[in-house]
C-alpha cells in the first residue's frame, strides 16, 4: 500500500473508529450535487478567475470555500462583496453564467455517485436532490445524465424556489427536501450527503446526520461538523446507517 493509499485509509478508519457510535439508522436520502455527485467546482472555479481577473483581482481558496454550497444569489454577494467589485449581482450572475454555460452541460459524474444512486433506488430507499442551483442550472448540468437524475423522487432547486427562503448554510433546502417526500419522514431520519462547509452546517442544523466527502482545500477543522468524512463515494457503507448493503 502507498503512502497516499495510506493516508486514505488511515483517514477513513479514524472517522469510522470515532463516529462509530454516532451513527443512527435512517430511511431517506439526500444528496447536494455540486461537488459531490457531479464534477462542476472547477468549472466555476475557472469561470470566476476569469472575470475576476478582467478587474484585476485573483480567485482565492479561501473566498472559494466560503462560497461553496450557497444559492446563486448569495455566491455573487460574497464575492462582489469580497473583491470590492462595481457590478450588481444580477450583473455579476449574467457574466459568470456566460463563461460556465458550455463546461457545465458537459459535466461529469464523480466516482461513486452513479453506484450509490442506483443501489439506493433499487433498495426502495427514498431519494432526492438538494441542490443550491437554480432549475435552469440542474437542467444544464444534468444534460447527459437524465436517466440517473429522474431516479430521485424529487429534486430542490434553492436558487429558484420560493419555498427554499434562507441557502445554505440555513437547514431550509433540507427541510423542504424531506418535506417533500410526502410520507412524513422526520428530518432525523434523513442522512444528507455533502462535500461543503456550509452544506454539511445546514444538513446538521436541520437534525440530519451527514456524510461529508469534501473538496482537499478544505481544512480539517471545516470538516469537524459531518457525522462521518469520507475520500469519495465509493468509500461509503450504506449498513452502517442502518440501509441495504451492496450486493457482494
Amino acid at each position: 500500500m502507498n503512502k497516499i493509499a495510506l493516508q486514505s485509509f488511515s483517514r477513513y478508519f479514524s472517522s469510522i473508529k470515532s463516529k462509530m457510535g454516532d451513527f443512527q439508522k435512517v430511511t431517506h436520502c439526500i444528496f447536494d450535487m455540486d461537488g459531490l455527485l457531479l464534477d462542476t467546482e472547477g468549472v466555476y472555479k475557472a469561470s470566476y478567475q476569469k472575470l475576476l481577473k478582467q478587474y484585476g483581482h485573483e480567485y482565492t481558496e479561501d473566498i472559494r470555500v466560503k462560497v461553496l454550497g450557497t444559492k446563486e444569489q448569495d455566491t455573487a454577494k460574497i464575492i462582489i462583496e469580497s473583491y470590492q467589485l462595481p457590478l450588481t449581482v444580477e450583473e455579476f450572475s449574467k457574466e459568470s453564467k456566460k463563461l460556465q454555460v458550455d463546461d457545465l452541460s458537459k459535466a461529469t459524474l464523480l466516482p461513486g455517485a452513479e453506484r450509490l444512486v442506483r443501489h439506493l433506488h433499487q433498495s426502495q430507499v427514498p431519494i432526492a436532490v438538494a441542490t443550491s442551483s437554480g432549475a435552469r442550472a440542474v437542467e444544464l448540468k444534468t444534460t447527459n445524465h437524465k436517466p440517473l437524475f429522474g431516479l430521485f423522487h424529487h429534486i430542490v432547486s434553492a436558487s429558484t424556489d420560493a419555498e427554499v427562503k434562507n441557502g445554505k448554510p440555513a437547514p431550509d433546502i433540507f427541510l423542504v427536501a424531506a418535506e417533500r417526500f410526502g410520507d412524513g419522514v422526520k428530518p432525523e431520519k434523513c442522512l444528507v450527503f455533502e462535500d461543503a462547509p456550509n452544506g454539511v452546517q445546514a444538513g446538521r442544523s436541520a437534525g440530519m446526520q451527514v456524510v461529508m466527502v469534501p473538496d482537499p482545500v478544505i481544512p480539517d477543522e471545516r470538516r469537524a461538523a459531518a457525522t462521518l468524512v469520507l475520500e469519495t463515494l465509493e468509500d461509503f457503507k450504506p449498513e452502517l446507517f442502518g440501509l441495504p448493503p451492496f450486493p457482494q
